[in-house]
């Protein structure tokens, strides 16, 4: 029996960049198939040709053994494969039922001029139902979870008979119950010969979910293997080209002065928050989606009011009512979207890095773009940003890169304080490594990192003290030597000991 997709000796160049070479999938029936590989490692173009959003230059692509050209995405849904993307294609005016059906609404026999809506309530309801999804199809999509609208996603998916399913970062906005029904959807769908390609950087999920992966490199297949002969170690091998034996470069430092003072915060979602942090330390902070960590990072820089409370930095009370108040106190954040809250896409990797102190690159208000060069080109050497020249627009930067560039701004700031919200979210495995250095560095030079994860071992590995909320407050702080994944989650759960 032919594989159910085939995507044979593909290549696509872009001016100045060869995306692919020669790479080759094969996707068997009913098969979890991870694709894998670093940021720029050509994932997102191949699955890109294979929806139809991009042309191939060269290669073949079969489904079902018949060799097709896909011709757009309409074309690509009409021959079996609906793509889940990162960024969800729901329309949140519309309702659940529309979302499933958009351009193919149930007619009126009689009248196919009409909408059969009782006929696509219907159906949609009985999609929901497969997916185990029990909401009301008449909802707005907008009311909805992320969860739920990657649910109707897969709805949709299966409502057009998919004979492949392409999920790209599934995961990443998801809580860990919510993983768990993604990975029974997905599980119920290979049951029905549904076929998915699985694209993620959590390599955990890959050894739970996936039979096969495939390795690319830099716009080359690197390699198939089993996934269970093999180990996230192999994998991580072929996608960077070396070893990383130690992921978390973790040092003892000595603790210095107290840095950060945070007393009695309260607000709307927070619930009398105290802690300290020091200089040369990096304060992990856990807790279960909804528990106010990024409200509280939120807080503390600046850019969420009506908190009561007081702050001190160094042993000095401060009042920080707005981002800029933060940033002249030596407080710094690099959000949990970056490309939305850290970053000015359109703008220059040069622009962005200087952006938060342009009067360094300045003299009265007058910019000095050689001044300006010299900052940008210092900062993306440090940091090994990969960027073709300093004046490339930030949107066209791997997420690791995009990263680094958030940094590279906070870093040009002098700010002595930085909270970083899930640091290392949507970057791979080898950008994770370069991250975790850069963070070691600056704890080394007496910096002080507050960092917020959703990835325990992250948390565990890089910290020297945790603490984890829970509804809005600290349920709980944990030293090095108590540091376990049990431990944390209790205390996330609301569990006291």
């Amino acid at each position: 029996m032919a594989p159910v997709l085939e995507m044979l000796d593909i290549e696509k160049s872009f001016p100045g960049v060869k995306a692919l070479q020669g790479v080759t999938l094969t996707v068997e029936k009913g098969e979890i198939h991870a694709l894998l590989g670093e940021n720029g490692a050509g994932k997102s173009t191949l699955m890109k040709i294979l929806a139809g959003a991009q042309g191939k230059d060269k290669g073949v692509i079969r489904i079902d053994g018949q060799e097709v050209e896909i011709k757009g995405p309409l074309h690509a849904r009409e021959l079996g494969v609906a793509i889940m993307y990162q960024e969800l294609s729901i329309l949140p005016q519309l309702s659940v039922a529309e979302n499933i059906f958009l351009g193919r609404l149930p007619r009126m026999p009689s009248m196919p001029w009409l909408v059969d809506w009782k006929l696509c309530y219907q159906r949609a309801a009985e999609l929901l139902a497969q997916v185990g999804l029990d909401i009301d199809p008449r909802t707005p999509a907008s009311r909805l979870k992320v969860a739920d609208q990657q649910m109707v996603e897969i709805a949709k998916a299966v409502s057009e008979n998919a004979k492949v399913v392409v999920m790209d970062e599934p995961t990443t906005s998801l809580t860990n119950r919510e993983v768990e029904t993604l990975f029974r959807t997905a599980r119920l769908l290979q049951s029905r010969g549904v076929s998915i390609v699985y694209v993620s950087h959590r390599l955990v999920e890959v050894k739970e979910i996936c039979n096969r992966a495939t390795v690319l490199r830099d716009g080359m297949k690197i390699g198939t293997v089993e996934v269970a002969e093999t180990t996230s170690k192999d994998w991580v091998k072929m996608m960077v080209g070396r070893d990383l034996d130690q992921l978390f470069p973790k040092a003892p430092i000595q603790r210095g002065k107290q840095a950060l003072r945070v007393e009695h915060v309260t607000s709307r979602k927070l619930r009398d928050v105290s802690f300290e942090a020091y200089e040369g330390e990096i304060l992990g902070i856990a807790g279960l989606v909804g528990a106010g960590r990024s409200t509280l990072a939120r807080t503390i820089f600046g850019a969420q009011n009506g908190a009561t409370g007081t702050l001190e930095i160094g042993g000095t009370k401060v009042v920080i009512g707005t981002p800029l108040d933060a940033i002249q106190q030596g407080v710094a954040l690099v959000p949990e979207d970056r490309k939305i809250q850290g970053l000015v896409l359109p703008m220059t990797v040069r622009e962005n890095i200087t952006l938060a102190k342009l009067r360094g690159v300045s003299r009265a208000g007058q910019l000095n773009l050689r001044r300006e060069g010299n900052v940008a080109e210092e900062y993306v050497d440090a940091l090994r940003i990969a960027t073709p020249h300093i004046d490339q627009k930030t949107a066209n930067l791997s997420g690791g890169n995009q990263q680094k560039v958030v940094l590279a701004k906070w870093l040009y700031s002098d700010a002595n304080i930085l909270i970083i919200d899930e640091p290392t979210r949507g970057i791979d495995v080898g950008a994770k490594a370069e991250i975790y250095a850069l963070l070691q560095q600056l704890v080394e030079r007496g910096k002080t990192i507050i960092m917020i994860s959703s990835e325990l071992p992250e948390l565990i590995g890089m910290s020297d003290r945790i603490l984890v909320m829970h509804e809005g407050r600290i349920a709980g702080e944990l030293g090095r030597d108590q540091f376990s994944e049990e431990a944390i989650m209790t205390y996330a759960s609301g569990v006291t000991y």
